[in-house]
């Protein structure tokens, strides 16, 4: 009776110890965030853009048909970086941050339609609801 007793006390004191033990902290694979901006849209033009139109601030190449948006610094700080994803409303496709826009803008977001002049013109200028995908260090940055 008494080792019965010893082995129930011991695996009780097991699972005290055991059990107690945090698992580490896991870290999440991936947030997906909202905001809801200004949107307009852009074109590889020197008048839209600068003397190299086919080239953004952070050194990526524009070329008709990619899929890039330029962001305004307020977004910047906000936690969206180059090669953010974002999902625009009213597109189906994801579009990465490629581009800054000049520090006047806030809250705005500026969709590149390449060399399509009357598509940009169309699009003109709307409030949407976009979602982008926060990067790993924004995320430790808010769980803190």
């Amino acid at each position: 009776m008494y080792i019965y007793f010893m082995q129930i006390r011991f695996l009780l004191l097991f699972l005290i110890v055991t059990g107690c033990k945090k698992s580490p902290k896991e870290e999440p694979l991936e947030i997906w965030d909202s905001v809801t901006v200004i949107a307009s849209a852009y074109n590889s033009t020197v008048d839209q853009t600068s003397s190299r139109p086919h080239l953004t601030a952070f050194g990526d190449s524009l070329k008709p048909g990619m899929r890039y948006i330029a962001v305004s610094p307020d977004l910047l700080r906000k936690g969206f970086k180059h090669n953010t994803p974002v999902m625009i409303e009213g597109f189906d496709d994801v579009y990465l941050v490629k581009d800054k826009m000049h520090r006047k803008w806030r809250n705005h977001i500026d969709i590149y339609m390449g060399d399509d002049i009357e598509a940009a013109r169309e699009w003109g200028r709307r409030q949407v609801c976009i979602d982008y995908k926060l990067s790993k260090e924004t995320i430790k940055k808010a769980s803190k």
